[in-house]
Formats: C-alpha cells, sequence, structure tokens
C-alpha cells in the first residue's frame, strides 16, 4: 500500500500539484535555464482540439464551453481554455482556432495538428503535415495527448477478441507511439508527452461496470490503460532533456482514489446536457453542476476544471524539465 501512495504522491508532486520545483524522477533534472518556446504545436486527439466551426477564431472544444454570460449562448473560447492553451499562453502563445477580436494576435505561429478522434496510427500524419507545413526547431514546445481512443476501440472488441490479445495490440500501439515521440525529439523539438488517463476511472467504465457481470470490465479499462502507457515509457528516449512526462494516469488516480476528489466536488457524474462534451457549455450543465467543480464533461472527457489542471500538470512539467 505504501507503494501505492508513494507512486501517486509522485504523480501529484511530478504534475506541480504539490511543489513546483525540479525533480529528476519524472523525467527531468535540474534547469539551468527556463526553456521559453516560439510556439506550441500539438498532436492528438480531441482533448487537444479547438474547433474553429464557424471560422471565426472562437472555437469551441470538447469540455464545458464558456459564453460570453448567463444570457448570451455566444461561445468564449479564451475561457475555459483547454490544457493546451493554459501551456501555449504561460508563454504569451496563441492557436489560429482561439484568437477573436477584439485583440486577435496576428498571424499566430503555434499549431494544432491533433484530430477529433484520433488514434495512435494518426499520430505520424499529424508529424508530417507539420513539416511539410513548417520543419520543426530547437524552440519548438510539442504536446502529444493520444490514446484513449485507442483504448476504447479495443474494449469494444471485448470479449468476441480475448484480453490477451487486446493487451498485445494495446501494447504495440504504445510501442508505435513512443517511436513517434522519438521522432519529434530527434528533430531538437522539445516534447511533453502525456500518458493516457486512465479510462478505468471514467463516468464510462463505471457504467459498463454495472452493466456486466462478466468480469470488472472497469479493471480491464484500468489494464489497457496501463499496458499502452507501460509501453510507451518503455519505447521514449527520456533521458530528461528532450522528453517532458506528463502522468495524468496517475494523477487522476490521485484525485479518484487518494485524495478524495482532489479538489473536485464530484469525480463520478458527468456535467454536460447534452451528453456530447463539444456541444456543452456553461448553459447546458445537469441541474447543481459546475464546470469546474466536476471532474468529467462527459463519459470520457475532461471538465473544464479537469483540463485546468492537465495544463497546470503541463506548464510544472515544462517548467521544470532541462530543455
Amino acid at each position: 500500500m505504501k507503494s501505492k501512495l508513494d507512486r501517486w504522491r509522485r504523480a501529484l508532486l511530478c504534475g506541480g500539484v504539490l511543489v513546483s520545483v525540479g525533480v529528476a524522477s519524472c523525467g527531468g533534472g535540474e534547469q539551468v535555464q527556463r526553456f521559453a518556446p516560439n510556439r506550441v504545436i500539438v498532436f492528438g486527439d480531441e482533448s487537444s482540439v479547438i474547433d474553429d466551426f464557424n471560422g471565426d477564431a472562437n472555437g469551441r472544444k470538447y469540455t464545458v464551453n464558456a459564453t460570453v454570460s448567463a444570457t448570451d449562448a455566444t461561445l468564449a473560447c479564451k475561457l475555459h481554455p483547454i490544457w493546451v492553451q493554459v501551456l501555449a499562453s504561460a508563454y504569451g502563445l496563441v492557436f489560429p482556432q482561439c484568437n477573436p477580436q477584439p485583440g486577435a494576435v496576428a498571424a499566430p505561429v503555434s499549431r494544432i495538428r491533433a484530430a477529433a478522434g484520433a488514434q495512435v496510427a494518426d499520430i505520424a500524419a499529424q508529424i508530417d503535415a507539420q513539416i511539410t507545413e513548417s520543419a520543426f526547431t530547437p524552440k519548438d514546445l510539442t504536446t502529444v495527448l493520444v490514446g484513449q481512443n485507442d483504448i476504447l476501440a479495443q474494449y469494444a472488441q471485448y470479449p468476441a477478441v480475448g484480453e490477451a490479445q487486446l493487451i498485445a495490440n494495446i501494447e504495440a500501439a504504445g510501442v508505435v507511439l513512443g517511436t513517434q515521440v522519438n521522432r519529434i525529439a530527434d528533430t531538437g523539438a522539445k516534447v511533453l508527452i502525456s500518458t493516457a488517463p486512465e479510462v478505468g476511472l471514467t463516468p464510462f467504465a463505471v457504467a459498463e461496470k454495472a452493466a456486466h457481470t462478466d468480469i470488472d470490465r472497469a479493471g480491464l479499462l484500468t489494464r489497457l490503460t496501463e499496458r499502452l502507457n507501460g509501453s510507451m515509457r518503455a519505447t521514449i528516449q527520456n533521458d530528461g532533456r528532450r522528453i517532458g512526462l506528463i502522468l495524468t494516469d496517475e494523477y487522476l488516480h490521485a484525485v479518484v482514489r487518494v485524495t478524495g476528489g482532489g479538489g473536485f466536488t464530484n469525480v463520478v457524474t458527468p456535467v454536460c446536457v447534452p451528453p456530447s462534451a463539444l456541444d456543452c457549455t456553461t448553459l447546458t450543465l445537469i441541474a447543481g453542476g459546475n464546470g469546474t467543480a466536476y471532474l468529467w464533461a462527459d463519459n470520457t472527457h475532461l471538465s473544464s476544471g479537469g483540463q485546468a489542471q492537465l495544463g497546470s500538470l503541463a506548464f510544472t512539467r515544462a517548467s521544470n524539465n532541462p530543455f
């Protein structure tokens, strides 16, 4: 038990929830001079997406979207930022998908290559698209968050496909992901790679466990998450100077199972109505719901409060890592 508590405490420590100092055991070391990127380039799935669906640089996100006011449903994309916005804004950077007037930044250089529904196999094409537009430089800070959709896709095959084969498939995906992270790092760009969120702790997992009696379905989702993350971590060349590791899975463990909510009042119930987080705003929440106090927006995506915490983890890791 002590080793588990130590691991979860380390997740909070590495994420900057307890302290904000250099932590060699998180993939970093003593930082001589703080790294300041010229741009942030984002890879992954919908957790890192801003959807500029109206073409007005005021995009929506897969979380609790902010509105102008309680009586004006117009989106306000600068409010309730997702994690990559939190990270970029710490360096004075913005993304084209959320750069509304007034006060828009001329020709933002940061990029979001992440896409809704993306899986590990899609990351190579996202990297290719960035290289086609502009080669990586040592002053680039890149982020990678992907894997949840792979886990859900593998789980959807159970029990027609046995757990052993699902594990083999997800471990192979972890190797592919780690290889692509190394590919970015080999260009000289700096990489923040997040572990996949612990899918076994999501509202989806809770519902699946209640609906099936064959095995503990939440436990299966946890095992798939662990094997994906473990395979990725074993593959990345994490020497502490090119790649920074964000332990999102362990942070969620700490929030849900150790700290009694970690500052959230509800870590089980999705706060959004309708079910799709992309259409969720502060005006469409369940009765008594709060986007910053609830951990989950919908069955699998973090709320605005959860996104903010992930952004804090990312910035602390970037600040502490000796890039």
